[in-house]
């Protein structure tokens, strides 16, 4: 029905008749002349119809925005003092033979171009007119870019496009499952994967040697901006690697993705390990772009007068840190009181605080609540942090796990309120992770997954697991977590000591997972992979706010779809084939009897 996209016309096509189809972005009449801005996917095309052609110019003087038409006409030059330079097609427009109203519209509920005045719960519940908005399909078609690039450069390094199933049996791998009722199988469940994980584990076994899908995984957790229940993994999995294969051959696909998309040319990756992130950042994921960063003093504040300091100093828990904000002392009290209630989100009780003014001054020069009971110290800390005049630094006292939380996201506040990035892209590999953490009861839990290989014997992490490392690694950008992943356990006795380990007796673990012990029994080659989460990745390159910018059809923070109205009640007959009582309406029925 077209011969050309809106978007694709130029000089080159003067005096060309060509036909589009599209919708009608704006329309105006000038004097007698209609002027029609035609939107497709490429872009917009501005279109001139004259009275002279009187069914045409009927058709157009009915048309409304957002009504699908198809135009005949001539590309010609747009007359001198009318052309548009900043717009691809602002150098011709179209001179309409035919206008043909494929379909009116109503209404809409908000124009294109005035989206930033409606709520997201109004785009959202009309998806299908915001996705219509240029900057939508931009974002779209990043989305597709990357995808092509990425599937492109795996099947250069060999890796082979395979699909896992999307109804499986839940495991324990960090969130909870969406369960799915079977039919055919009164009371038992499919699970949703979070991930392909113990699937690309078993194709290691079945001797594929390098694996990869873009992916979809669903995970039922609390939601956030780079967080859905609904997301896409880029996964990959490959046989007889250590971890500098694999960071290697990631790490390379970024690097080409950028360029090819962005025409950019990363910076170098530097390793950190975990340790040292949580210390200087207070995030495993820094954003290295922020040129600030956290400076224990525990050692300094053990013997001073003040328990909100040398209470934490002297517990085995317990951590004391600064930040040190360079020309922060011009900080108004209210900003700072911001800053305190910001950091209460993440557990904090205050937000202690010194000015230094006039260092030369000494206490007379720092401007502080706290100053006076830190008398013997107060030179130590300065010069520890490295204060200059005009600086501020602030401080975090209590558990090591709240001073990391509070601090690492008042860094990353502060990096945004004080416009201090240095780079427009910062990547780092974050490695040698804890093998486990506690889980608030003194248990032990995986901090990625119980498949991720210690970096230790199995004597060795039964005797210390606390202390155990792992062989994982995170690929981070900007301070977003783009991909993690690991060197799997590919021997059973060692699957089975991290098992018990974490608290999994035989029984359970046969029960959850009994068909990967027993795959581990038949020549499980040594392997490892990673997974990329494509929904933040497009969010990164495209300058997005949160993921649900850049997925089609996103759902809301509370896990809703606001077009389809889903999660929504489903029929009683539909609940009886799936032998299934609702709670809820069992016991408005025993009331109604």
């Amino acid at each position: 029905m077209r011969s050309h996209y809106c978007g694709q016309l130029n000089e080159t096509l003067v005096d060309q008749t060509v036909t589009l189809c599209g919708w009608v972005h704006r329309r105006r009449d000038h004097g007698g002349v209609i002027f029609l801005d035609m939107r497709d996917r490429d872009g917009i095309a501005q279109v001139v119809v004259d009275p002279d052609t009187a069914e045409a110019f009927a058709n157009a003087d009915r048309a409304r925005s957002e009504y699908v038409l198809r135009i005949v006409g001539r590309v010609r030059l747009r007359p001198e003092g009318t052309q548009n330079p900043n717009m691809p097609t602002g150098m011709i427009e179209v001179l309409a033979k035919q206008v043909e109203v494929l379909n009116t519209a109503a209404t809409p509920p908000f124009q294109l171009d005035e989206h930033g005045k409606v709520g997201e719960e109004v785009r959202l519940k009309h998806r299908y007119i915001d996705l219509r908005r240029p900057e939508m399909i931009e974002k779209l078609r990043l989305r597709s870019r990357i995808s092509h690039s990425v599937r492109a450069f795996l099947e250069g390094q060999g890796f082979l496009d395979i699909e896992t199933p999307i109804l499986t049996r839940a495991t324990p791998e960090g969130a909870r499952d969406y369960l799915v009722p079977s039919r055919t199988h009164p009371g038992s469940f499919f699970a949703l994967p979070q991930s392909p994980q113990l699937f690309k584990q078993l194709l290691m076994v079945s001797g594929f040697d390098r694996y990869y899908q873009i992916a979809k995984c669903f995970r039922d957790e609390d939601l956030r901006a780079d967080r859905q229940p609904e997301f896409t993994q880029i996964d990959l999995e490959a046989s007889f690697v250590e971890e500098e294969d694999i960071m290697a051959i990631t790490e390379a696909m970024v690097r080409q993705l950028f360029q090819e998309v962005l025409e950019v040319e990363l910076p170098a990756f530097p390793r950190m390990p975990y340790a040292e992130a949580m210390s200087r950042f207070g995030s495993d994921k820094p954003d290295l772009r922020i040129p600030l960063e956290l400076t224990d003093v525990d050692d300094l504040m053990q013997d001073v007068d003040f328990k909100v300091f040398s209470g934490p100093a002297n517990a085995d828990d317990g951590r004391v840190a600064a930040l040190k904000v360079t020309g922060g002392a011009s900080l108004s009290r209210k900003e700072i009181d911001d800053y305190t209630r910001f950091v209460g989100i993440y557990g904090a009780r205050g937000l202690a605080w010194i000015k230094v003014n006039e260092r030369a001054k000494g206490l007379e020069g720092l401007q502080s609540p706290i100053v006076k009971f830190m008398e013997g110290v107060v030179e130590q800390l300065l010069d520890r942090v490295g204060a200059e005049d005009g600086d501020i630094i602030f401080f975090g006292a209590d558990k090591a796990r709240i001073v990391n939380e509070a601090l690492g996201a008042l860094r990353v506040r502060l990096g945004e309120d004080l416009d201090l990035y240095t780079a427009d892209w910062a990547p780092l590999w974050v490695v040698d992770f804890p093998m486990f953490e506690e889980d608030g009861s003194a248990r032990l839990q995986a901090l990625h997954h119980p498949f991720t290989a210690p970096s230790c014997d199995a004597e060795t992490l039964k005797a210390h697991p606390a202390s155990a490392l792992s062989r994982a690694y995170d690929m981070v950008l900007n301070g977003t977590e783009l991909g993690g992943g690991s060197i799997r356990i590919h021997d059973q006795a060692m699957q089975q000591t991290v098992l018990e380990v974490l608290g999994i007796g035989e029984e359970e673990a046969r029960e959850k997972f009994g068909f990967l012990l027993d795959a581990l029994q038949y020549g499980a080659p040594p392997h490892g992979g990673l997974a990329f989460g494509l929904d933040r990745l497009v969010m990164l390159m495209s300058g997005a706010k949160t993921i649900r910018e850049v997925i089609a059809f996103p759902k809301t923070q509370s896990a809703a779809c606001l077009l389809t109205e889903a999660p929504g009640e489903v029929s009683a007959e539909q609940l009886k084939e799936l032998n299934i009582r609702l709670r809820q309406k069992a016991k408005a029925e025993t009331a109604g009897e």
